[in-house]
């Protein structure tokens, strides 16, 4: 394995060598029909499956290089659209069709080095796929990939369309390294430039990222001073704020500490007029909530017999879809009734057992049906414990309302009484202007008490809106119950019409047993004709209209075709017929013209 890996790697070397020389003869564009460069990715191919362990499944085998290259996705992002488009590629069938396709836009894209690298330096994701000795796995892995970085001063235009990567067999030609000893002193100046060159553009390569990067990080470095400098000018007006409102507070702690002596006279006077106030107010409580809490029960109850009318409903859509497939059957047998009627008296005991069939199946539509309306007479019984139920819950809203009347009534007499106080204060406040405003804070505090029995009210009136939108959905089951009724009605008329037909196919049925022993004789006269069967014709020949259970299928005696029962009405004697028979307009023409003309003779 080290004698390998050892190869591979001068073997890398040179095929890298001679794809820069012959890349600078032509002017560092490439093509695929290029040889060393076509060598080149043969090398890289043996070097990727060096060490590749062999993976077992039940079709057999599998030893591929294209796994490991799939996990260059997850660990580098950019390479996602290579191998996407890999994917989408119709052409390439297998995974080392698709490995050689991820090369080639890997080289195109001047990325293979940067990709190879991320494989290289996670080695631990790398043992999944390679055995511990492999190329990839020691260090010869990362000289290869260094060297791989000279490449991204070629320009290759390579072309995945047309060419057969699955079936490409990677054998190195070692003609292409093989050179005469003459022509090496020669060469080695030439080398050294074309060295010399490479390194440059590599050079080149790297100031260009380095002054990239220099750019944004100078661009960064800009605006980082620039939020330096409108934070220090923020923190220093921050600064004078918080001295001016240090100040402003110390004004308002004296100011509070006379405020607190006046308005404790003020507090001891107001508490006790508060306790009667909130004992009304908690007794009015009590009686709103047992009213929310009898109306929330309700609410519920009613919610869960929505849900069990809603799974009685989908019952019923899945039981219609059954009736639709059962309609589409039926429409199928009588096709093939229709071709049986043509057929000979063996296939007549066959008719027979289908139309017996057919007899069960109606019966078990009726019986269906039957229950399909014992299911809505339950819904109507249903609706109509909700209704009652909704009247209920109006009545108790009334109760509800009422009781918020007079809460509003007694909300105005505190209102005039606190009308009262306020005039008596007003007065006191003549006399003290001191004690005025700890009144202010007084009457504050009982606007905002006012205020919290508005929003109870409010919250109240939600719930009220709440239980008439519930009214307008249960009004809407309604007519949802309406119309599976018209559903009932239009299946009860379609399942009539099948009735009718079914009745039309046991008379055409008697008839056919009669008609069977003519049609032996007419097959004994039309030997000579081709009698055509029912399965190859479709549409009618004369008016080509497509047939169907109303517009049957019908042979004419003289030649063998099938028409519509408009084109085939009328009824001549034949020679090989004891009575009239079927023939088309066509035939009829014809042999009424042959009666004339032998009749003139």
């Amino acid at each position: 394995m080290m004698e390998e890996r050892v190869n591979l790697m001068h073997m890398m070397k040179l095929s890298i060598k001679v794809l820069l020389q012959s890349a600078l003869s032509l002017g560092r564009s490439l093509d695929a029909d290029h040889a060393p460069l076509q060598q080149f990715f043969v090398v890289l191919e043996h070097c990727l499956k060096h060490g590749l362990r062999v993976k077992k499944s039940f079709i057999g085998q599998n030893k591929s290089f294209f796994g490991p290259l799939e996990l260059v996705e997850k660990l580098c992002p950019e390479a996602s659209d290579i191998a996407t488009s890999v994917r989408n590629l119709p052409e390439l069938k297998t995974a080392v069709g698709r490995g050689r396709a991820w090369l080639y836009l890997a080289l195109m894209q001047k990325k293979l080095a940067d990709y190879l690298k991320v494989l290289v330096d996670n080695k631990n994701l790398l043992s999944e796929f390679y055995e511990p000795e492999a190329l990839m796995m020691e260090e010869e892995g990362t000289v290869i990939v260094g060297l791989l970085v000279g490449l991204n001063v070629l320009d290759a235009n390579l072309c995945l369309k047309g060419e057969d990567l699955d079936s490409q067999v990677g054998v190195i030609d070692f003609s292409l390294y093989i050179k005469d000893v003459q022509d090496l002193d020669g060469r080695k100046e030439h080398e050294r430039i074309t060295d010399v060159l490479d390194q440059k553009n590599y050079v080149e390569e790297l100031n260009r990222h380095l002054s990239c990067t220099v750019g944004d990080l100078q661009t960064k470095i800009d605006g980082l001073e620039k939020t330096n400098s409108k934070l220090q000018e923020e923190l220093s007006a921050a600064t004078d704020r918080i001295c001016s409102l240090q100040e402003e507070q110390q004004q308002l702690r004296e100011q509070n500490e006379l405020i607190r002596e006046k308005s404790e006279k003020s507090v001891e006077i107001t508490k006790q007029d508060t306790k009667v106030e909130l004992e009304t107010y908690k007794q009015t409580r009590q009686g709103l909530d047992e009213m929310y809490n009898d109306v929330w029960k309700q609410l519920k109850q009613e919610r869960k017999a929505r849900l069990e009318l809603e799974k009685e409903l989908e019952l019923q859509i899945g039981m219609k879809t059954e009736m639709e497939i059962a309609m589409k059957l039926l429409e199928k047998d009588t096709h093939e009734k229709q071709d049986t009627l043509v057929a000979l008296r063996q296939q007549l005991e066959e008719v027979k057992a289908i139309n017996l069939q057919m007899f069960h199946k109606v019966q078990n539509a009726e019986s269906s049906l039957q229950q399909k309306n014992e299911v809505i007479t339950s819904f109507e019984e249903k609706t109509n414990q909700v209704t009652s139920s909704m009247k209920q819950m109006e009545d108790r809203l009334r109760h509800s309302e009422s009781a918020r009347q007079g809460a509003e009534e007694r909300s105005r007499k505190l209102q005039q009484e606190l009308g009262g106080r306020s005039s008596a204060l007003q007065q006191q406040l003549a006399q003290l202007h001191e004690q005025c405003a700890s009144l202010e804070k007084e009457l504050k505090s009982e606007k905002e008490q006012r205020q919290a029995l508005q929003r109870e009210l409010q919250h109240e009136k939600d719930t009220s809106s709440l239980l008439r939108a519930e009214l307008q959905q249960v009004e809407g089951l309604k007519k949802e119950l309406r119309e599976l009724q018209d559903e009932k009605a239009e299946l009860q008329k379609i399942c009539d019409e099948q009735e009718q037909a079914l009745q039309e196919m046991g008379l055409h049925l008697s008839q056919s047993k009669l008609k069977m022993e003519d049609i032996k004789e007419v097959n004994k006269a039309l030997k000579g004709h081709t009698w055509l069967k029912d399965d190859e014709a479709t549409h009618c020949k004369q008016c080509e209209k497509e047939f169907s259970i109303s517009r049957r299928k019908h042979h004419c005696r003289n030649c063998g075709h099938i028409f519509c029962n408009a084109c085939s009405s009328n009824e001549l004697a034949l020679p090989s017929y004891p009575r009239p028979v079927r023939v088309c307009d066509s035939c009829h023409t014809l042999l009424l013209q042959r009666c004339s003309s032998s009749a003139s003779a």
